[in-house]
Parts: structure tokens; C-alpha cells; sequence
């Protein structure tokens, strides 16, 4: 089983608004990408300089189910929405 894990810090206009649009857009990619075992979407209550606001954990059988979910036009939307309204993300891939 491969995990992906991206961490989120959003720009601090429309925080609340864009948190709640990037998880609702996240969490409709099981239903449009079948690679995609499963995924889960958190938002951030802790404070501090390391926090970050949100992050997903992803599961995928392959690595190439991953990259297939990687390039595919629903992610890529996504990615495209996000980009405008981070500051910085973090991933992590590996095999469990």
C-alpha cells in the first residue's frame, strides 16, 4: 500500500472559506479517480509556527496508481484551485 500525505498552510485571506472549498473538492476525488483507494481530509486545530492548516492522507495500491492519480485532469484541477491560495505545502510518499 503506498500513503500519501500533503500538509497545507493557506494564505490568511478567505482562510475559512478556502479551507472549507479544499475539502469538499478533495473529498470528491474518490468518486471521480478509481487509483484512489482512499483519502482523508483534516483541518487543523493546533496553533503554533510549525502547524500547518490542512492536511490529507492518501491511499493508493501501486506507486504508478499514484502517479496515474498525480496527472489525472480531476487532481490536476484541484492542485490548480490550491495553488492559489497557499503559502506552503509538504508531502510525504511511502510504502506501508
Amino acid at each position: 500500500m503506498i500513503v500519501h500525505i500533503v500538509m497545507f498552510k493557506l494564505k490568511e485571506e478567505n482562510k475559512a472559506a478556502n479551507l472549507v472549498m479544499i475539502r469538499a473538492v478533495l473529498e470528491q476525488l474518490p468518486k471521480k479517480i478509481e487509483e484512489l483507494v482512499s483519502m482523508e481530509v483534516g483541518l487543523n486545530f493546533a496553533e503554533g509556527d510549525r502547524a500547518f492548516d490542512l492536511s490529507l492522507y492518501s491511499t493508493f495500491k501501486t506507486k504508478e496508481d499514484l502517479a496515474i492519480y498525480a496527472s489525472h485532469k480531476e487532481h490536476i484541477k484541484v492542485v490548480d484551485f490550491i495553488k492559489t491560495v497557499v503559502t506552503e505545502s509538504k508531502v510525504v510518499d511511502y510504502i506501508r
